[in-house]
């Protein structure tokens, strides 16, 4: 197994840098995710530890060597891409046992290193078939199994899921987390679905325009984000935010913001004046007190969709465009006047200039 180090990398085109000094350390075994919006940089850093992507600067050691000069298929460490990648002029045992026969490896030990992946994987009745015979999902098994029996010390993922429809995604998403960890091969998976890192990974890393924001256990980036770029990006509906200001009273602290006066934990460090935003996710609003509007949130229905397991429904707050998730059918239709509440142990505050967690 192996750890990677990644040490003030960098990549330019040109005089355009779209890597931005990023350091990260991944440990034996773990799983960890990229993620970010389209451009951030997050399959260009993936390549780059493949080998597939030259280095402008910085350094990235596997076990503690450094690996920038080393020839990917040197480096001992396999990929599986968002397009499967699959030769369709080989059988499904063919592309598997592919790189095994490029290292020269004995016809019968690919054949046993083969047959024992694909049992592993469900793949074994599919040995002789080609992949234009194969369903999406059964192309990506094969794909993976191409890289396990390798037994690399390293799995890349570049959005291996893209592809694939909603319910085979969910399911795939499974075999892949149940997979590493019955291997325990330290991976690296790309993505730009939240559900897919929230759910799957031991840490997220979540990138902005080629720079980490914010690195961290799913739930831990969930409850207390860095700041407005991960508190927006990470959760679905995305968080509500209000611009305001803060204000003491004595020991009490309030999020002054249009249309209501917000109760805040009293161990806020911040200076009463200071233009703040103020977070909270639509998940943890729920139907106000109606014989008091004080700390409530005004809200005015415009629009319900129900998904079953829950509603949102969307509206606003004053100026504000804002989200409600409840549980199960709405009580509410378009046009109703709420006040919403929210415990303000789950409230985020967040510096208007700098957009950092307060």
């Amino acid at each position: 197994m192996a750890t990677v180090d990644i040490a003030q990398l960098r990549k330019s085109y040109g005089h355009e840098e779209v890597i931005h000094g990023v350091d990260l350390s991944i440990k034996d075994g773990e799983f960890v995710s990229l993620i970010g919006a389209s451009g951030c940089g997050k399959s260009t850093l993936l390549r780059m530890v493949a080998g597939l992507e030259s280095i402008s600067s910085g350094t990235i050691a596997l076990n503690g060597r450094v690996i920038n000069d080393v020839a990917p298929k040197n480096r001992d460490i396999a990929m599986v891409f968002q397009n499967y990648a699959l030769y369709p002029h080989l059988t499904v045992a063919q592309n598997m046992g592919f790189s095994l026969k490029l290292r020269n490896v004995p016809t019968a030990q690919i054949r046993a290193e083969v047959e024992a992946t694909a049992e592993f994987l469900g793949l074994k009745p599919y040995l002789e078939r080609y992949p234009k015979a194969l369903s999406g999902g059964q192309r990506q098994r094969v794909a993976m199994g191409r890289a396990i029996v390798r037994k690399p010390q390293v799995f890349l993922f570049d959005e291996p899921l893209s592809n694939l429809d909603a319910k085979l995604r969910v399911q795939m998403r499974i075999e892949i987390k149940s997979l590493q960890k019955r291997l325990g091969t330290t991976s690296i998976y790309v993505t730009h679905d939240q559900m897919e890192a929230m759910t799957m990974s031991d840490r997220i890393v979540i990138l902005n325009g080629g720079r980490v924001e914010q690195a961290g256990a799913p739930l831990d980036v969930y409850d207390r984000p860095a700041n407005l770029f991960v508190a927006t990006f990470i959760g679905s509906p995305a968080m509500n935010l209000f611009d305001g200001v803060l204000a003491r009273e004595g020991d009490k602290v309030f999020a002054d913001i249009e249309g209501a006066r917000i109760a805040l934990p009293a161990a806020v460090e911040a200076a009463s004046g200071t233009r703040i935003v103020l977070g909270v996710r639509p998940e943890h609003l729920s139907l106000g007190n109606s014989g008091s509007d004080e700390g409530t949130f005004p809200f005015e229905v415009s629009l319900i969709e129900p998904t079953g397991a829950e509603s949102h429904i969307y509206g606003r707050s004053g100026g504000t465009d804002m989200i409600l998730a409840m549980a199960g059918r709405s009580p509410l239709d378009a046009g109703d006047r709420v006040r919403l509440s929210a415990d303000p142990a789950l409230l985020h505050l967040f510096d208007k200039q700098t957009g950092k967690r307060l």
